[in-house]
């Protein structure tokens, strides 16, 4: 049979990997600049764009979109290639791909400390940049289906499965979430309310876990670890039991995030069934990742990439046992909101796609310059101290999160609250917090020498951008017979389509009936939309990303109705256009900062935001001056009450018109409380603004003292 020549692109290759380790490090100094902050406050230079607020997002953006995006495009694009003995589709939609992905990445890098956010985790960035993601990315897919399409291999591998699931899924959870009403230029609001944006949200937030960070990295996992240790995959069938289990099953467990919360009840457990039904197809892939290794554990000893990429699939089946047990409600009652999911987080972070990363660059370097790794003994000085660095961080978490969980429900033997005050559970963990800081930076100098050592490797040879290859042309005849999943495996489109059914059912079983069937929100009589200043308060505090920190829902915990007040209802959220519930308290619970006990007088939240540690002996709370200098931005204020509007918010016609001048008699009532304790203020500055929606928070139902 004669031999078609052609050649791999190794150069488009290269440049993502060079983009992946640039922004790998600028995403680690953004995520140690937010640990520092959390023990040593100023570490912001009291500056409004590098708040912890800000900065948080920053990190977890680059971390997930530039860091792992980056690396994940360099190993599909390279493993595709010679699994379907194809160039890629299109050099021009590769480049568009590679330069539009980077253009995405910097926009991202400049919005979000600037406080242009729309607040939803993992979701933040506003929407001119959410549709040049989905062109983007709609780019990578016809760039990957178009060399499915044109391959020189009859059956697709089952790195190729998990190639085609990441971008189906990725493509219907980024449209769906990202359903969003622009305000401005740079401002929207969410389609969604309240416990239907938190539905979705987290549909979304668990499954670009599952879909970003996990389902590609399994793809390149069954590819450059049988390529590294030189063996093929252990099982063929345990591969097909995985990737149609894992695909549909995940889908379901986005609800766990919302344990106790007001999502109704039978959405919870769905979430929870299905999460732990994931721990099978989750443990089925580490097995078959690590029974691959059958008879070269010896190679492991010796050679580097073997080494990160055995801790890898091991950080991976960790963290995917973990996930499900923290889904079941009795430990989720006491990990969720604390540092125990910070942990949680960074071991499959910096354990599975870190570590599986450097594996694949380790790899890949002597390999795209035909040279060898310039130093085994780097690369395992590497291996060790990461290593440390993922210990040194996760373990001072896990500890953090079982010490909040038991100081806030600690009782004494009256039956009151032993802390009352949330401030003591903050101050016996900042300990902790110096230590996590230890360990991300030990984490961050092994970047630095693997970037010394792979630098090293590309000087010592010579890069093959065009690396020429051969293989028989695809012949197109019909083949009768087979096994089942192998007939699929010829059938690319098919496979798509099928793919795309199994992670559309459970999305579609779980919001339908969370949308349409009202009894799952129930309305309250009372809940009435927030005023003009109130609104522009609550932009003001998703700008400065105060939801980073704190939650905004109260849940029906003894311990927690003693501390906040009366436990959230599904319908005090219908008007909250993004919801705010928040995933981590590493300050109070908000939801009811307005009411009963917790109520504070105008003067004390003023004093609170210009100067934490003041009123708050101990507080690791940064300062907002630039608050108290900025005016509120009320040429806005008409075009978000007619965008609310839209949404279904009850704003009468008309109302915008006459919109400011509420806002000003509002404002100034709170002007002349602070001037009653002797504070000059006029009444435009954002403070004003931000102290309004906080005394709004939990007035709109009655609160039990």
């Amino acid at each position: 049979m004669e031999l078609e020549k052609f050649s791999y692109d190794n150069k488009i290759v290269k440049y993502f990997t060079i983009a992946s380790i640039i922004f790998g490090v600028v995403a680690m100094l953004a995520g140690l600049t937010a640990a520092i902050q959390l023990f040593y406050p100023v570490f912001n230079f009291d500056l409004q764009y590098t708040t912890f607020g800000r900065v948080r997002p920053l990190h977890t953006n680059a971390v997930i979109f530039a860091f792992v995006g980056n690396a994940m495009f360099a190993g599909t694009y390279y493993a595709l290639q010679r699994l379907l003995k194809a160039r890629l589709f299109s050099d021009t939609l590769s480049w568009i791909h590679f330069w539009g992905w980077q253009l995405i990445i910097l926009s991202a890098a400049i919005s979000l400390p600037l406080g242009y956010t729309t607040s939803k985790e993992y979701a933040e960035l506003e929407w001119p940049i959410d549709i040049a993601i989905a062109l983007v990315w709609v780019v990578f897919g016809i760039n990957m289906i178009g060399t499915i399409l044109k391959r020189r291999e009859r059956h697709m591998y089952v790195a190729v499965w998990f190639f085609i699931a990441t971008f189906v899924t990725v493509a219907v959870l980024h449209i769906v979430n990202s359903i969003e009403l622009p305000v401005s230029a740079m401002k929207s609001y969410s389609w969604y309310a309240g416990v239907q944006d938190a539905l979705v949200q987290w549909w979304y937030g668990h499954n670009a876990v599952a879909f970003f960070l996990t389902t590609p990295f399994l793809g390149l996992m069954y590819y450059f670890l049988p390529k590294a240790a030189n063996r093929p995959v252990y099982s063929y069938r345990l591969s097909i039991i995985h990737f149609w289990s894992l695909i549909f099953i995940y889908i379901w467990a986005g609800p766990h995030h919302l344990l106790y919360t007001s999502l109704p009840d039978w959405a919870q457990s769905l979430g929870t069934v299905f999460s732990i039904m994931l721990i099978a197809p989750s443990w089925g892939g580490m097995l078959n990742g690590l029974l691959t290794l059958r008879g070269a554990w010896d190679r492991v000893r010796e050679e580097p990439v073997l080494k990160f990429m055995v801790v890898a699939v091991t950080a991976y089946g960790m963290a995917t046992l973990e996930g499900p047990l923290l889904s079941l409600k009795n430990v989720n009652a006491i990990a969720h909101y604390t540092d125990w999911i910070v942990a949680h987080v960074h071991v499959g972070g910096l354990g599975w796609n870190g570590f599986l990363i450097f594996g694949i660059f380790y790899w890949l370097f002597p390999k795209m310059w035909d040279t060898k790794l310039f130093s085994t003994k780097l690369a395992n000085v590497h291996f060790w101290i990461g290593t440390l660095g993922i210990i040194f961080y996760a373990l001072p978490m896990y500890v953090a999160g079982v010490v909040q969980s038991l100081m806030w429900k600690q009782f004494d033997a009256e039956g009151f609250l032993v802390y009352k005050n949330f401030l003591e559970t903050v101050i016996e963990i900042v300990p902790l917090y110096m230590f996590r800081a230890v360990g991300g930076s030990m984490y961050l100098i092994g970047v630095f020498i693997m970037i010394y050592n792979l630098i090293k490797t590309a000087k010592s040879g010579s890069f093959i951008a065009n690396e020429a290859a051969e293989a028989p042309a695809l012949e197109k005849k019909k083949i009768v017979g087979g096994h089942w999943h192998s007939v699929w495996e010829r059938k690319p489109v098919f496979f798509t389509a099928l793919t795309l059914v199994a992670i559309l059912i459970g999305g579609v079983i779980e919001m339908v009936p969370t949308f349409l069937i009202e009894s799952n929100i129930p309305t309250i009589a009372s809940v009435k939309p927030y005023t003009p200043l109130e609104l522009q308060g609550r932009d003001i505090y998703i700008r400065e990303g105060c939801n980073n920190c704190h939650s905004q829902m109260v849940r029906p915990f003894r311990s927690e109705t003693e501390r906040y007040g009366e436990y959230s209802k599904a319908g005090e959220f219908v008007y909250d256009h993004p919801f705010l519930w928040g995933s981590k308290r590493t300050g109070p619970d908000l939801a009811r900062e307005g009411v009963g006990k917790l109520k504070k007088s105008d003067t004390w939240h003023f004093n609170h935001l210009l100067q934490p540690d003041a009123v708050s002996a101990g507080s690791i709370m940064p300062a907002y001056p630039w608050l108290f200098e900025q005016a509120i931005d009320t040429e806005s204020t008409a075009d978000k009450i007619s965008a609310m509007r839209t949404l279904g918010v009850p704003y009468e016609e008309g109302f915008e018109s006459i919109a400011n001048d509420e806002l000003q008699k509002q404002a100034q009532t709170i002007v002349a409380n602070l001037k009653a304790d002797g504070i000059e203020m006029t009444g435009e500055e954002e403070i004003i603004a931000l102290i309004a929606y906080l005394q709004r928070l939990g007035t709109d139902i009655s609160v039990k003292e």
